[in-house]
């Protein structure tokens, strides 16, 4: 049985004279504010910084179209990442034709399409964020998001996918397909590695 609460004066906070909160109704908390402001105090506390601001304008918009002519000049440089990237890919389609290259290539649209179906009714929910989306590309951020697969951060697409049928882990052969019928494009690239860099 527990031990009996004592009650009366004889309170650790009655000895140190420190007040109890009271958690009724009537009780209210409050800390000190300064007092509200008027419109012209407010006014006349802005004041320096409107007098300012023209001067710093001048400073902004003569040395902005330098900026910009700077950066329109130059072309955007891809992005280191985006580099080793292209250059995984680049010796990943120049290797030898395999078996698993001649399956993919005889891979029909309408049977890619059949995939996403069937990988779209195993979700729980659509993916509604992905409505302006190519089928191709939700196949490949599907592909991109598998963790079974290995990492997907800093390897090509079809790295990835060689890599893991090498270690029998039967990534689908549509990834692979849509691999080869884009290789042209600069979508081996996982767009979860685009995100993060």
């Amino acid at each position: 049985m527990p031990p009996a609460r004592r009650r009366g004066g004889n309170t650790a906070a009655s000895r140190s004279g420190q007040s109890t909160l009271s958690f009724g109704s009537k009780s209210r908390v409050t800390k000190p504010s300064a007092a509200p402001a008027t419109r012209s105090q407010k006014a006349k506390d802005l004041e320096p910084v409107v007098t300012s601001l023209p001067e710093k304008q001048s400073i902004h918009s003569a040395s902005e179209p330098e900026e910009s002519r700077e950066s329109s000049t130059q072309p955007e440089q891809p992005h280191v990442a985006e580099l080793a990237v292209r250059q995984q890919a680049q010796a990943e389609i120049e290797q030898p034709v395999s078996e698993e290259d001649k399956r993919a290539s005889k891979i029909t649209e309408r049977e890619l399409t059949n995939y996403w179906k069937q990988e779209e009714a195993k979700m729980r929910g659509p993916r509604v964020h992905q409505d302006d989306l190519t089928t191709h590309e939700k196949i490949l951020r599907h592909f991109d998001l598998s963790s079974q697969y290995g990492p997907c951060i800093g390897i090509a697409r079809l790295r990835r996918w060689r890599r893991a049928n090498m270690l029998n882990l039967n990534p689908p052969i549509e990834v692979l397909a849509v691999l080869l019928k884009d290789s042209g494009d600069a979508k081996q690239r996982a767009y979860i590695d685009v995100l993060l860099s």
